[in-house]
């Protein structure tokens, strides 16, 4: 272990509780988390803390239990997720947006102790509480919640050290649609946490707009926890809408990150209203989640001023593995440098072997961060994570001679067509690239003794695109062998509630077609 990486983890507290409570010492009276109708300081979260710990514990939570939180953003959730790491439970995060065959999926496979359902904010959690034949209570700070009745079922065991501890599980999206329990120990989240707030300049006088899903690892780790962690104050929001956050950016908000579909629709809603952006205070804007372009990179700047930065992580990893430092920018696609404390590597999927500076290979991380595993499929733990704790990120990347990591694609979504390598992401840059076009994804279609390039797009709102006329276009600006065989047009591609392209899905509509 480098020098580095001792030095981060030797600020590290034990559980992911810890440093927000030292907050409630600290700054009693500064805002920590607001909603549009309800602001909690730092020492009313903690006593929200207290408050939601007794209620567990009078519920039959124990150490070692699974706490499934059906959730959307909201305080209930934060005060629900620190009382578990005081009790050394385990926090399963799930939206509850997803469908009810996948939610019952999730319950089925993490056998929570108790199912919560955040009801303050949210129709669904009640839907799909009421299907569940959950109680609905009104409980003080927390507000209307949905408690599911108590399971019989085992606790795993509970470990001192912070490196051992289970502190959140989450389920990923995934590319086959077959999500998978990713196992965050406490100091995996920690260690980001530490790691990034001063790459990104996070300070107690941050005022963080978050509307990233909690049950997606970028809002929940990057966001949530790295602000806490910061003394920073966040803002809540159930589910993204682009009118609330052209309304909320003049109070003072400092920080937004978003996935790229969140900008954009912030950029077509000023254009459609035909309204100026004011965002007096904000400095620090970041993109992850989803390949960003580079003309959606050139637009925000443009219109806000600011640098938008291009980040890259993975459930896996807790999730941040490169991002630029705030206060040297890039002008490229990179997505940065690694964060302190991370190692890359960039190996030949084929041979094993590092490959040259430069040239295209697997990205492989080890790291702090790198997660315990999935739960309860140790075969799928051992395909990602070799016998010395390396994780193969399954991404195509490069690495420049300043260190500046540039992600190609993932390797199993490389399309070989007649021989030749289509990279999705660069040709979706392209695409996303036409002004009437506000996202697009792009896939793979198995033919006869080759594959074909399937491109998905996703008009701006009220824009209308003519299918010939955009193969012409696009064809003076790619190779003939990257032109897509079909160019299919989507009001509304089918996206996580991140705002990821569910590009299995969209595997299965490519399949049908003829």
């Amino acid at each position: 272990m480098d020098a580095v990486t001792k030095e981060i983890l030797g600020k590290l507290p034990r559980l992911i509780s810890h440093r927000p409570l030292e907050w409630a010492i600290k700054s009693p009276d500064r805002p920590a988390i607001v909603e549009d109708e309800v602001t909690w300081t730092y020492k009313g979260l903690a006593d929200a803390v207290d408050e939601a710990k007794s209620l567990l514990i009078g519920l039959g939570v124990r150490p070692g239990d699974r706490v499934l939180l059906i959730n959307e953003n909201c305080r209930t959730f934060v005060a629900l997720l620190l009382a578990c790491s005081e009790l050394n439970a385990c926090t399963v995060s799930v939206n509850a947006r997803l469908s009810a065959s996948e939610i019952d999926n999730i319950q089925a496979h993490c056998q929570p102790r108790r199912t919560f359902y955040t009801a303050e904010v949210s129709p669904d959690d009640i839907a799909h509480g009421e299907r569940h034949g959950a109680e609905i209570r009104e409980i003080g700070m927390l507000g209307k919640l949905c408690i599911g009745t108590l399971a019989d079922v085992q606790e795993e065991p509970v470990f001192k050290e912070s490196e051992k501890q289970v502190a959140v599980m989450i389920y990923t999206t995934g590319t086959t649609g077959n999500p998978k329990g990713v196992m965050l120990s406490h100091r995996n989240l920690l260690f980001i946490s530490e790691a990034t707030k001063d790459v990104r300049g996070f300070t107690p006088d941050d005022y963080v707009y978050l509307t990233l899903p909690l049950s997606h690892i970028f809002g929940l780790s990057s966001s949530l926890l790295t602000s806490l962690y910061a003394g920073a104050t966040l803002h809540l929001v159930p589910g993204f809408n682009a009118a609330h956050l052209f309304k909320t950016l003049p109070k003072g908000i400092s920080v937004f990150q978003g996935v790229p579909a969140m900008h954009s629709s912030l950029l077509e809603y000023a254009e459609i209203n035909k309204v100026e952006i004011d965002a007096p205070r904000l400095r620090y804007l970041s993109s992850g989640g989803a390949p960003m372009d580079m003309d959606l990179k050139a637009r925000v700047e443009s219109t806000l001023g600011l640098p938008l930065n291009n980040g890259y992580g993975l459930s896996e990893t807790s999730p941040t593995i490169a991002v630029p430092p705030y206060d040297k920018p890039r002008q490229d696609g990179a997505i940065g440098n690694a964060i302190p404390g991370v190692q890359t590597r960039f190996v030949d999927p084929t041979t094993g072997r590092d490959v040259p500076e430069g040239e295209i290979g697997e990205l492989w991380i080890h790291s702090p961060s790198v997660m315990l595993g999935y739960y309860n499929n140790p075969e799928a733990t051992a395909a990602v994570i070799n016998k010395d704790g390396w994780f193969n990120t399954g991404d195509l990347a490069r690495i420049e001679e300043d260190g500046a990591i540039f992600i190609v694609g993932r390797s199993k979504e490389l399309i070989i067509r007649s021989g030749f390598n289509v990279y999705p992401p660069e040709l979706e840059g392209v695409i996303n690239s036409h002004p009437d076009v506000r996202y697009s994804a792009v896939v793979m279609r198995k033919v006869p003794d080759n594959e074909e390039v399937v491109a998905f797009v996703q008009p701006v709102q009220g824009k209308k695109i003519d299918v010939e006329v955009f193969k012409h276009w696009l064809g003076e600006r790619v190779a003939p062998y990257k032109k897509p065989s079909h160019l299919i047009i989507m009001a509304q591609l089918p996206a996580a509630p991140s705002g990821k392209p569910l590009k299995h899905k969209l595997v299965e509509i490519a399949k049908e077609l003829n």
